[in-house]
C-alpha cells in the first residue's frame, strides 16, 4: 500500500534523526582532529547544538508516534564514518576535516529544507517551524566552517618549505582531479533515481560542468608537467561506490539523491577553497585563478541544485505514492 502523507513525513523525521545521530558520532571526535583551537571551538560549539537538533527532531517525530529506527541508526553511526573515507583512506589533515564537516552540515541543510516540503505537505507546521530554525542553524555552521579554510590550510602548510609547498600544491591538485573524478562518476548513476525528466536535465546539467573543470584542471596539470594520479583517482571511485550504498542503506529516492549531490558540491566547494589557499601560499597565480573560477561556478551549481528541491521532493511523493 502507498504511504499517506503522514507516513512519508515520519519517515523523513527518522532519516533526520539518523543523520543527527551520524552528525554527534562524527562531531565528537573532530576537535581532535582540528589543528588549531578556533577550529576546535566551531566544533566543540556545534556539538551541543546538535544535542539540541537531535532532541527537537525526536519529539517531532515522536509526537507523530514514530520512533527512531534501530536499524537506520546502526547504519548511519557506522556508514557515517564511511561518508568519511577520504579522511580513512588519506592522512588526516584539519584541511580534510574541514572540507567533509562542510559538505555534511550542507546535507543537513539540504535534508532540512526537504523536511520542510515533506511536513508542507502534511500540513504540520510545529515541524515546518523546527525544520526551519534547525536549518537556519546548519547553514550558520557552514559559515562558521567557511572561516576557518584559511586558518586549516595554515595548520598543515605554514612552516613548509619553498620546495615542498610546490610539491603539496602539485599534490592537492592532482587529490581535486580525483575528487571531480568521483562527483562525475556518481552523477553518472541519476538515472536510477533522479525522478523525472526535468531533475535529470538537472543534474545532466551539472555533470557537464564538473566534466568541464576537470578538464580545466587536467590542461593546467599538463601545462605544469604533472599528471593526475590513478591510484588516487581510484580510491575516490571506490568512495564513490560506499556512498552508493550509503544511500541504498537509506532507501533512495529524489529528494535524498539531491541532498546529497549538494553534499558533494560542497565537498568539492571546500576542497578547492583550501587548494585556493595553497596556491596563493605558493605564488601561483594560475592556480588561484583557476580555482576561483571553479568555486564561483560550483556555488551556482549548488543554488541551480537547490532551486530544483520542490522537484525532488514532489517526485517522491509521486514515486512513494505508485510503490
Amino acid at each position: 500500500m502507498p504511504r499517506t502523507p503522514e507516513e512519508q513525513l515520519v519517515h523523513f523525521l527518522s532519516d533526520m534523526f539518523s543523520v543527527e545521530q551520524q552528525a554527534l558520532a562524527q562531531m565528537e571526535s573532530a576537535p581532535d582532529s582540528s589543528g588549531a583551537e578556533s577550529i576546535a571551538k566551531v566544533f566543540d560549539e556545534h556539538y551541543r547544538e546538535t544535542q539540541e537538533q537531535a532532541d527537537l527532531v525526536r519529539e517531532r517525530l515522536e509526537a507523530h508516534g514514530g520512533s527512531p529506527s534501530v536499524i537506520k541508526d546502526t547504519v548511519m553511526k557506522l556508514g557515517g564514518k564511511g561518508f568519511l573515507l577520504f579522511a580513512r583512506v588519506q592522512p588526516k589533515t584539519p584541511g580534510k576535516l574541514i572540507a567533509h564537516a562542510y559538505s555534511y552540515e550542507a546535507m543537513e541543510w539540504a535534508g532540512y529544507e526537504m523536511l520542510i516540503r515533506f511536513a508542507q505537505h502534511s500540513g504540520d507546521q510545529k515541524t515546518i517551524q523546527t525544520a526551519k530554525a534547525i536549518r537556519d542553524q546548519e547553514r550558520s555552521m557552514m559559515h562558521r566552517l567557511e572561516q576557518q579554510f584559511d586558518v586549516a590550510e595554515d595548520s598543515s602548510h605554514a612552516e613548509e618549505s619553498s620546495d615542498k609547498l610546490d610539491e603539496l600544491l602539485w599534490k592537492h591538485v592532482t587529490e581535486a582531479h580525483a575528487l571531480d573524478a568521483q562527483g562525475i562518476k556518481l552523477l553518472d548513476k541519476r538515472k536510477q533515481i533522479a525522478g523525472n525528466e526535468s531533475l535529470e536535465s538537472v543534474y545532466s546539467q551539472l555533470r557537464d560542468k564538473m566534466q568541464a573543470q576537470a578538464e580545466l584542471l587536467e590542461q593546467q596539470l599538463a601545462r605544469c608537467g604533472q599528471s593526475t594520479s590513478a591510484w588516487r583517482d581510484a580510491t575516490l571511485e571506490m568512495a564513490a561506490l560506499n556512498w552508493s550504498l550509503f544511500f541504498t542503506a537509506q532507501s533512495d529516492t529524489p529528494a535524498k539523491l539531491a541532498a546529497f549531490v549538494y553534499a558533494v558540491l560542497h565537498l568539492e566547494i571546500g576542497g578547492y577553497q583550501l587548494l585556493k589557499q595553497t596556491a596563493e601560499r605558493a605564488a601561483n597565480a594560475e592556480t588561484t585563478s583557476l580555482c576561483e573560477q571553479i568555486i564561483r561556478e560550483r556555488y551556482a551549481m549548488a543554488d541551480q541544485l537547490a532551486a530544483a528541491f520542490d522537484q525532488a521532493v514532489t517526485a517522491t511523493l509521486g514515486e512513494l505514492e505508485t510503490t
